[in-house]
């Protein structure tokens, strides 16, 4: 069997407020295939958005092992760390986090440019992701120009633009009217059935229905970890 892309062994972490330690990850293990679509799940308090910042190597564990695409992660200094996250992650977060003075183009382009890459190239790649997302048509336009919708959709495409090892996507419907929610949720399993690994954090059971395995986290540990046999299809987009 092929080996995980991602693998957390007894992950902990804690803050630590003077000499009180607040345990916030009590021993997480969790392994996650290449393809698999995932989505995180639990109250507010379960620990999914620390487990989120560690998955997206924002932040490190005080305790454990991750293993992302072959690569120790959780003992890499900060400097290394960025570049594991600009290479093998592709984040989508709620509020888009968009540059305004931008174009969708440029956002897209955005990451390129850490990685060295020359402009003709950052221009043609961006290009081809934005047409994925069905946003050729505003490619020059900046965000205040565009809908909460499209402005997830430049999100997502910026995600796309370094064919990274996971898309990370944060609660990516959480500012958005339902019917526009199902669209961005028909992209991201295109997404995934392109052969993308996906793994979503949300606390919406509707939203959540659309991954192919859900992961409920409750105090700080995994609650349940199940097959989802019937997973939402985009045939909602219509809604």
């Amino acid at each position: 069997m092929a080996s995980p892309i991602l693998q957390l062994e007894n992950i902990r972490k804690s803050y630590f407020l003077g000499k009180q330690e607040l345990p916030v990850l009590k021993g997480i293990s969790l392994d996650v295939f290449k393809n698999e679509y995932v989505a995180l799940m639990g109250p507010s308090g379960s620990g999914k958005s620390t487990l989120m910042n560690i998955l997206g190597c924002l932040d490190s564990p005080t305790g454990g092992k991750y293993i992302l695409n072959g690569q120790d992660v959780s003992r890499m200094a900060d400097d290394d760390l960025a570049e594991v996250r600009n290479k093998e992650i592709g984040f989508v977060f709620q509020q888009f986090n968009l540059l305004p003075r931008l174009t969708a183009l440029e956002n897209v382009a955005l990451p390129l440019i850490y990685a060295g890459v020359s402009k003709k190239e950052r221009t043609e790649r961006a290009e081809i992701v934005l047409a994925k997302v069905k946003l050729e048509e505003r490619m020059h336009h900046k965000p205040n120009e565009m809908s909460g919708g499209q402005n997830q959709r430049v999100a997502i495409a910026r995600a796309l633009i370094n064919n990274p090892a996971i898309i990370l996507a944060d609660e990516p419907t959480g500012n958005l009217d339902s019917k526009t929610s199902y669209e961005i949720m028909d992209i991201l399993g295109k997404i995934h059935n392109d052969g993308n690994t996906v793994i979503l954090v949300t606390h919406e059971e509707d939203i959540s229905a659309f991954a192919h395995r859900i992961v409920r986290l409750k105090d700080g540990l995994i609650e349940t970890d199940r097959r989802n046999q019937t997973p939402a299809i985009s045939t909602l987009a219509a809604h």
